[in-house]
């Protein structure tokens, strides 16, 4: 019905209004899509000759242009042999996961159609007979098979009326030579498309390759971290360790650390001990190491690194480098001299990148901490309020400066009298001291 419809289209748009001529085009497509080439070429030479003797010499023209593309294109048919007339062709090569089945068609002698079905196996037990059985009824339906001969590589279940032909020698065999060629040919074809599509890097695989390339490194750093340590003035001093995977932040991976076991501001013992905290817990987790370590730093904070993966006895499992701020220098262990990336590459822009998100993430860390320190010891300064009242004064009333305005009867509210009246005494004595 949808072949009778785009054919009537087709011949109103030429102008055939009869029913006759509407009926003698869809008689010439059928005759094509059968592989009747002879019948279709004695109809336009007919129709063309009409014309001429009508003295509708453009039509005639039109009709001679006509013939001469579908004699083009029917030399293009292979012809195999003439005592060859009408017979498919089937042939099957199968992967783990596909199957591939292709089809011949042979009309009058020529090949007219040649066609490769893919099928997906779904199951274990899928063989190659099982799955040509399944595919040849579709197949012939779907190119309006009439031929009762099938070539076939061996013996299937065929429907009733069909003969099957499994040829050893001879022309047949070379038609079964020929399909099975086609699909040698079709999963070359396939496999090359897909060695294609894995050679085409994603931005971030070229990034990471070239930053590979550029550290000498044997495997992609797909997974790499960056620590820097905070301690603005002496104070609180805090560090950070940033996740980058596949070149871009994992923050949900981000960790920040209170220094523990240092006294005073010291960067190198500081970084010495984040790193061995780190790597300690992943170790005993479970965890993978990332193949990078970057080190915001020079050769000292490299150096305390180093010194907490030899202990951990994981020197040899990951790259560690040192960056320097002020020229961009990286360092390598025991190496004095440092390595020099381009400015414009982009394996240092990512370097550039975790370092700064390192920064980025301690420096806030550092300052939340300087500011709850500086709140609590500020209300714990008061004889007799401790850090639970202090921080259940802050909970309430949201900041010190709150406190301080805040009427006895409201702290009362929140504690009790006799921290209200503490409170309100140790205030009123600052007079009028600046709030941070």
């Amino acid at each position: 019905m949808c072949l009778e419809y785009h054919i009537k289209t087709a011949c109103t748009c030429e102008g055939l209004e009869s029913e006759a001529d509407y009926n003698d085009k869809i008689d010439q497509v059928k005759n094509i899509l059968k592989g009747n080439f002879g019948a279709v070429k004695t109809h336009f030479k007919g129709v063309m000759e009409k014309h001429a003797e009508n003295l509708e010499f453009e039509k005639a023209h039109q009709m001679k242009e006509k013939l001469g593309a579908f004699e083009d294109y029917q030399s293009k048919s292979t012809v195999v042999n003439p005592t060859i007339r009408d017979v498919d062709v089937f042939s099957i090569a199968s992967e783990e996961k596909e199957a591939y089945v292709n089809y011949i068609k042979v009309v009058n002698g020529a090949i007219i159609h040649t066609h490769t079905q893919e099928l997906v196996k779904n199951l274990d037990d899928d063989d190659e007979p099982a799955l040509l059985a399944y595919a040849i009824p579709i197949i012939r339906e779907r190119f309006n098979s009439i031929s009762r001969d099938v070539i076939l590589p061996y013996e299937v279940q065929l429907e009733e009326g069909l003969q099957a032909i499994v040829p050893k020698i001879g022309d047949k065999r070379k038609l079964l030579d020929l399909s099975e060629k086609n699909l040698k040919y079709y999963i070359l074809q396939k496999q090359k498309q897909r060695a294609s599509q894995t050679r085409k890097q994603t931005s971030a695989e070229r990034i990471l390759r070239t930053l590979q390339q550029d550290l000498q490194m044997d495997v992609v750093p797909l997974h790499l971290e960056c620590f820097d340590n905070s301690n603005i003035q002496g104070s609180h001093p805090v560090a950070s360790c940033v996740v980058f995977k596949n070149a871009k932040p994992s923050k949900k991976d981000y960790r920040h650390f209170n220094i523990k076991t240092v006294k005073g501001p010291d960067d190198f013992a500081s970084m010495k001990e984040v790193v061995h905290r780190r790597y300690r817990r992943l170790i005993d987790e479970g965890e993978s190491l990332p193949q990078l370590i970057i080190i915001d730093g020079g050769k000292g904070q490299l150096s305390a690194a180093v010194e907490s993966l030899d202990a951990l006895g994981i020197r040899d499992k990951v790259t560690i480098i040192g960056i320097a701020k002020r020229l961009e220098e990286i360092f390598f262990p025991g190496d004095s001299i440092p390595l020099y990336i381009d400015k414009k590459s982009e394996s240092l822009k990512l370097i550039q990148q975790a370092r700064n998100e390192a920064h980025r993430f301690a420096i806030t860390f550092h300052r939340t901490k300087r500011s709850q320190n500086f709140t609590t010891t500020e209300l714990t300064n008061i004889p007799g309020i401790g850090e639970k009242t202090a921080q259940k004064l802050l909970s309430h009333f949201g900041s010190v400066k709150r406190i301080k305005n805040a009427l006895a009867s409201e702290i009362a509210e929140v504690s009790s009298l006799k921290v209200a009246e503490k409170v309100k005494v140790y205030f009123e004595g600052r007079g009028g001291e600046e709030e941070e």
